[in-house]
């Protein structure tokens, strides 16, 4: 921890790396969730619609979401309220087959999903906020890389055990068992989300009294006198959407192509998750030593061969390698993007800017997941993955002919 940090900074990140570990406790349960949609019948299409439907509610919802949170005094409430909402959906998830018959089983895990695709959305925005009045403009990379490897830790270990526990029950009893017992993350995360303590925000005085058009012409005139945010953005977009593409495809690839084990499932995820851990301490020190341009080009780079190199194996053990060396540069690839994203507009519309961010992302997110699924059913889960790759590289091609433009 900074040494700089006065006492209620450093409570600040101590509440933050053990929101991680409570959240990295509840994430182990992600990976599953798609996996138990295919095991339960769902189609591509279905399984595309869960990765897609946040997309749809943010798209929606966001820049909304980011004006009322503008006018907050105190966003952190909203914050710790909303994960809890979101990570309780696991919990729902494992009761549905005790409640629901078999037939109408996908559609209510995805009706569950749907409803928490709103406070989603809050976190999304409530998330960058909170963690950028935490951590300042010095202490973006420290925090974050210790948050994420907290939470990537967390995750490694818990994944790895919940394959295995997959594996020696019986389904779907094994997925009703994680799902429930996995929530209890959310609890912790509640408890100490909501002790991180921020002065209170003075929302901008020109919001009182506009009609919500004139405030929206107001925000659309902020974001175009922000040359640097809209570059970043824009490049920023074509490259999440090579990933959102491939976000089903992969658990898809992993059931009907590699037929893996839900315990090979687990290893895959948790050596991804788990590498991180050093990703975050090796892209912090060369950010210190070469800049954040080498570490950005350097991880777009690496993401954009993941998914060629996936569909270039049946094996198992490849997939394990490959997942590994992907999880160094996802490292690096998420504390640039949110330390780039932070350096672009002023700090007193964060609310604002970032759901204009998260807006232009759920975009990709709506879109790219459904198109990923239907070009699988056309060409192949390999030959969708491939297309992953390629959209990826050409956002990589933008960033590396361009240059990183930093607000002054």
């Amino acid at each position: 921890m900074p040494k700089e940090l006065t006492p209620t900074q450093q409570k600040n990140f101590l509440n933050v790396q053990i929101d991680g570990i409570a959240i990295g406790l509840a994430s182990a349960a992600a990976p599953f969730l798609p996996v138990f949609l295919a095991r339960l019948g769902a189609t591509n299409v279905q399984v595309g619609l869960l990765t897609a439907m946040p997309g749809f509610t943010g798209l929606f919802l966001a820049i909304l979401v980011g004006r009322f949170l503008q006018t907050r005094r105190r966003v952190v409430p909203w914050y710790s309220t909303g994960r809890l909402m979101v990570v309780s959906s696991y919990a729902l998830t494992g009761l549905v087959p005790f409640v629901v018959p078999r037939e109408y089983q996908v559609v209510a895990v995805l009706l569950i999903w749907a409803a928490a695709t709103l406070p989603q959305t809050l976190v999304s925005v409530c998330f960058s906020v909170v963690m950028n009045a935490v951590a300042g403009p010095k202490h973006r990379y420290e925090l974050m890389s210790r948050r994420w490897s907290t939470l990537g830790l967390t995750t490694a270990i818990t994944v790895a055990l919940v394959g295995q526990v997959l594996d020696h029950i019986g389904f779907p009893i094994n997925y009703q068992v994680v799902f429930l017992g996995l929530s209890v993350g959310g609890l912790i995360s509640y408890y100490f989300s909501s002790h991180i303590e921020l002065p209170d925000a003075e929302p901008p005085a020109h919001l009182a009294g506009q009609s919500l058009r004139q405030q929206f012409r107001n925000y659309a005139a902020l974001v175009r006198n922000e040359p640097a945010f809209v570059s970043f953005m824009l490049k920023r977009f074509v490259y999440m959407s090579g990933i959102s593409l491939a976000t089903p495809l992969f658990p898809l690839y992993y059931v009907r192509q590699v037929q893996a084990s839900d315990a090979w499932i687990g290893i895959i995820n948790t050596v991804q998750t788990g590498i991180v851990l050093l990703g975050y301490y090796f892209w912090t020190r060369q950010s210190k030593q070469r800049g954040s341009r080498f570490v950005l080009l350097c991880t777009t780079l690496g993401m954009s061969l993941y998914p060629v190199l996936i569909a270039s194996t049946l094996q198992v053990e490849w997939i394990a390698l490959y997942a590994g060396l992907a999880g160094i540069f996802q490292a690096g690839l998420d504390l640039v993007f949110f330390d780039e994203l932070m350096k672009t507009f002023p700090a007193q519309y964060s609310a604002t800017f970032v759901s204009v961010a998260q807006s232009l992302q759920y975009f990709s997110t709506v879109a790219a997941p459904l198109v990923g699924t239907a070009l699988a059913d056309q060409i192949g889960l390999g030959g969708a993955l491939i297309v992953s790759g390629v959209l990826r590289l050409t956002g990589f091609g933008l960033f590396a002919l361009g240059k990183v433009e930093i607000r002054v």
